[in-house]
């Protein structure tokens, strides 16, 4: 180039596409936007989560690794993309904090063995391998995945009893409470299941409140984790890691559902925000049901997908024994997925429908 010339750059023609992104670092995006929520716990309910996700990350890993060998498959690719991590995270953040290991060790065979290895592994399964693993141990173990704690500031309130290290990690490691402790003096019925409880006898909503574990919206402590959640969920939006449809259809079907039943007889219905920031809706609509494999693929199938949660998650809370129905609603929009990408394909330019 001679002297004086300006330098050209050499642009090629559109579209331009932004560079490809590995399966590990779309999974470490997902961890970093759950530390929030995930302190959040630690705050207002003890360390006992943290135990909970060493537990869950070190089976998941040894079934990662054990089904890898069995298929022969290679081990530093699969073990080093954090997949398996994030399934056991999640399995852990909708599981009570004081689960026994065992319950642990039982979900992430489901999750990682059934729902993932033998539909084919990474890419290849039609569920969601953290929903499949809570649903097995919900189903097999309902007591115990019913035993939560209250935040850590209402024991006193309450009249519970607050628990030391020792005595969380006896309960883990083995299943009962340690002596002179019941469940009973420890645990406490979620907003969710107070609020059915509530119903059952009659109690208005306002009666029902008056306990004081209900915050502003949701759940004393839950509402805080959710809004953590959500604003990891908001990180993921900004990084592109999910798409918006699946986590604004899911919400908005709640609110818009359960707002005119509100309007008519707040006395009978809780508000709408009571439904999203009590339970896993936010955690599920933005972290589980964005899954891209379970999930749908098409712009339409997603808004489909999540409207189809909400309202599925929505009857289980009316209707069934559970309180809380995120992950059979994922569950069951997994199955409904292929079916919507099938009749929500896009048309293709210069093509009919």
């Amino acid at each position: 180039m001679s002297q004086g010339q300006t330098p050209s750059l050499q642009v090629g023609g559109a579209p331009h596409l932004p560079p490809p992104r590995s399966v590990a670092s779309i999974m470490r995006e997902v961890l970093y936007a759950l530390i929030p929520g995930i302190l959040a716990h630690v705050w207002y309910f003890g360390p006992w989560i943290l135990f909970q996700l060493l537990i869950a990350c070190t089976f998941a890993l040894l079934a990662e690794w054990a089904m890898l060998k069995l298929r022969q498959q290679p081990l530093k690719p699969f073990l080093s993309d954090y997949t398996a991590v994030v399934t056991a995270v999640l399995f852990v953040l909708c599981s009570p904090p004081l689960m026994p290991w065992w319950v642990s060790a039982i979900g992430m065979f489901f999750a990682i063995v059934i729902a993932k290895h033998l539909y084919g592994g990474l890419g290849q399964n039609r569920f969601n391998p953290a929903m499949v693993g809570y649903v097995a141990v919900l189903i097999a173990y309902p007591q115990v995945m019913t035993q939560w704690l209250p935040p850590q500031m209402l024991f006193d309130e309450l009249g519970l009893r607050s628990l030391d290290i020792g005595q969380g990690l006896w309960i883990i490691l083995t299943g009962t409470p340690p002596e002179a402790l019941t469940w009973d003096t420890i645990s406490q019925a979620t907003p969710l299941d107070t609020l059915r409880q509530g119903a059952t006898k009659n109690l208005l909503i306002n009666e029902i409140r008056v306990s004081p574990i209900f915050g502003q919206f949701g759940g004393w402590g839950w509402e805080w984790i959710a809004n953590w959640y959500f604003l990891g969920g908001l990180w993921l939006l900004y990084r592109r890691v999910i798409s918006w449809q699946v986590p604004v259809a899911a919400i908005a079907t709640v609110v818009f559902l359960t707002l005119p039943f509100f309007l008519m007889d707040p006395d009978a219905h809780p508000f709408p925000m009571q439904h999203v920031f009590s339970g896993g809706i936010v955690l599920g609509a933005f972290f589980i049901a964005t899954d891209p494999v379970s999930g749908s693929s098409t712009p339409m199938g997603k808004l489909l997908f999540g409207v189809g949660i909400g309202l599925i998650m929505l009857v289980i809370r009316r209707w069934s024994a559970y309180p809380d129905g995120v992950a059979f609603a994922v569950l069951c929009m997994n199955m409904l997925a292929p079916l919507l990408d099938r009749y929500t394909r896009p048309r293709i330019y210069g093509h009919e429908r």
